[in-house]
Order: C-alpha cells, then sequence, then structure tokens
C-alpha cells in the first residue's frame, strides 16, 4: 500500500499496521485527524499543545511531541523534564479558567504505533472521583472564544518565561 493510500484508514487500522496517525496527519495536514489548527494552543520545536477534539471534558487537552517518540520511555529526558514542567503550568491554567477541582493527567501511548502525548482531563466538583474520568464519555469539542483565548495567552506568558529562565 502507498504512504498516500494510508489517509483513508482509521487511526486504530494505521496503529495496527505499524503507522503513527500522528505523525501521518501531520504530513498531510490533518488528513487523518482533520485540520486541528484551531484547536492548537501552543507550538515549538518540542511540543505541541491544542484541546482535544473529542473531549472527555470541558477543558480537555493535550501536549505532544513533534518527534516520534512511542511513550515516555523513549523519548529525551530533557524532553520529558519539559513535558512534565509545562503539563503543570497547564493543569494551573485549564483550572484557573474552566474552574474545575482537579486536572488528571494521562499517557496511553499504546497498540503496536502510538505517538508519545500526554493528556490532561478535568474533573469537576459535580464529578465522581476516580479512574472512571479517564473514560468519560467522548464528546464533541465546542469552541469558546474568551476561553481559548485566555488559555492561548496565559500559556504563551508562561512559555516566554520558560524560555527567559
Amino acid at each position: 500500500m502507498e504512504e498516500k493510500d494510508l489517509i483513508k484508514l482509521s487511526a486504530k487500522e494505521l496503529t495496527d499496521l505499524g503507522v503513527c496517525p500522528t505523525c501521518l496527519n501531520r504530513k498531510y495536514n490533518g488528513a487523518v485527524f482533520g485540520d486541528d489548527t484551531n484547536l492548537k494552543l501552543y507550538e515549538d520545536g518540542d511540543i505541541e499543545c491544542l484541546f482535544v477534539a473529542n473531549p472527555r471534558a470541558d477543558g480537555h487537552m493535550m501536549i505532544s511531541t513533534q518527534t516520534h517518540y512511542h511513550d515516555m520511555s523513549e523519548a529525551p529526558d530533557e524532553l520529558n523534564s519539559k513535558i512534565i514542567r509545562f503539563a503543570k503550568q497547564f493543569m494551573k491554567i485549564i483550572k484557573q479558567v474552566y474552574g474545575c477541582e482537579r486536572v488528571y493527567l494521562c499517557t496511553m501511548s499504546d497498540g503496536p504505533m502510538n505517538h508519545y502525548h500526554v493528556q490532561l482531563i478535568p474533573r469537576y466538583a459535580f464529578e465522581e472521583r476516580g479512574s472512571k474520568n479517564f473514560v468519560k464519555p467522548r464528546k464533541q469539542y465546542i469552541f469558546d472564544e474568551e476561553k481559548f483565548n485566555k488559555v492561548k495567552n496565559l500559556i504563551a506568558e508562561y512559555a516566554k518565561n520558560a524560555e527567559d529562565a
């Protein structure tokens, strides 16, 4: 099968074939997951951060590596450190902007081919605590311009200060 034919397959089918859907999506400008430019909050040479298109909760965000690594065990320590530092700050931002009670950090890079990413899943006071929050039903992302811009600006401010440090 030629590479261009792969974009006709689902992310699960690509993963099962040993093809990284994230890398293919980037190479073919959103052909697998769709155009995510309206979800993107931050990007640099190491990571990108965006709201999840099919979130488990309002404010559900992910941080993904730019370079392909299957999971944390393959990534350089410096990159893992950066992801954890950014995730910690993003959790504070999500709590501030969305008013959630907690933000869970989760990474599940399973299957024969996946792309290292962490998910930040908010839990609200009205929701039950515990691991069920990792499998809440997904829903459609609803764009909230005010919250999006507030989160994006706070992340940009953090990233600038992190670079200066």
